[in-house]
């Protein structure tokens, strides 16, 4: 897990939970809960304060929680200002200030009128603030990779799951915003080649009206995976949102210096969120570490979406040949990426 793509895991749910990420919202539909979830909430807090280590200085600083969260903003925000901080994290006003002036005076603040509202100033790091804030930053990555090592890699995903899950619940309108963050890309387990075979099969005969064939196709493709399988070379995704498969790739062995994209798959559900994209890009990362030098594919013309996810990630068209399969008339069309 990269330390850019979520802030601060040890912190993460115990910040949610807290209410410091979303004010509530009075309009909201109220269910008042159990006494027991309520108990189970603040055990998980205790807990999690404490796996998390919020209740001492944080990642080893003199600053608390809050001020190393607000440097992370004043860090990856563009133009922010101060009101649009203290919304966005839920903080008084007046802490906040409190704040930046403690920043603003150690030299790692400055300020400069906001040019779409003079009333406002425009909140940026100098140089120093920068270097207070990057180890902190590192200290916070090697913290959630310390968390998560013990972990074998299955329950790793199902951490990062239930905590996207979390987020989800309590903040459903930042879910719907970024639907792909909460997919999870995950290791082959038991059923999911059957899942794969069957999706290709529905998909492709209720869209397109590909016969049985095509299904026996995947499912041969599918099995030499698996019998010959080679972990150090190969590597498969599943993807999923909510918990439920929604995706599939793999990168199979070719040669020694070419890899071969397949079954790359997404339920009706998935579709418009970037996973077709997302997906594609892990086999072109993999095949880049793997040192190979050629990744190629094999799909057909009327697949529009996915041959504009290869066009667009610099995917060449070598070939093209008309034939009957599957019970239609269908062009098959090679693909390939210098790596």
């Amino acid at each position: 897990m990269h330390g850019g793509r979520r802030y601060l895991l040890l912190s993460t749910i115990y910040m949610t939970l807290a209410g410091m990420n979303t004010p509530p919202n009075p309009s909201a539909p109220h269910h008042p809960p159990s006494a027991a979830a309520v108990k189970a909430v603040r055990r998980f807090n205790r807990f999690f304060t404490r796996r998390a280590g919020v209740l001492a200085p944080y990642l080893g600083s003199p600053l608390s929680l809050t001020e190393v969260r607000v440097l992370y903003e004043l860090a990856h925000r563009k133009t922010p200002v101060a009101s649009e901080l203290a919304r966005d994290l839920g903080l008084d006003g007046g802490y906040l200030s409190r704040i930046l002036r403690r920043f603003e005076a150690a030299g790692w603040l400055r300020r400069s009128a906001s040019p779409r509202d003079a009333r406002q100033s425009v909140l940026a790091l100098t140089p120093e603030g920068r270097d207070t804030f990057e180890p902190l930053q590192q200290r916070s990555r090697d913290e959630a990779a310390a968390l998560l090592a013990p972990l074998p890699p299955a329950h790793q995903q199902e951490l990062v799951a239930a905590m996207e899950r979390i987020e989800a619940l309590l903040d459903p309108a930042h879910a719907a915003q970024a639907p792909t963050r909460l997919a999870v890309l995950r290791d082959l387990q038991p059923g999911d080649i059957g899942w794969v075979v069957q999706q290709h099969g529905e998909i492709y005969w209720r869209e397109y009206g590909w016969d049985s064939r095509f299904e026996a196709l995947v499912a041969d493709i599918a099995a030499q995976f698996v019998r010959k399988f080679q972990p150090a070379w190969e590597k498969a995704w599943i993807a999923e949102l909510g918990g439920e498969r929604v995706g599939a790739v793999f990168v199979v062995r070719k040669s020694a210096t070419t890899a071969q994209l397949r079954m790359l798959i997404l339920s009706p559900q998935a579709r418009g969120l970037g996973l077709g994209a997302r997906l594609t890009d892990e086999c072109i990362a993999f095949a880049r570490a793997k040192g190979y030098r050629k990744m190629v594919l094999w799909t057909n013309s009327c697949l529009t979406t996915a041959r504009s996810i290869y066009a667009r990630r610099g995917f060449r068209l070598e070939k093209s040949e008309a034939y009957e399969g599957f019970g239609q008339s269908l062009v098959g069309e090679t693909w390939s990426l210098k790596l």
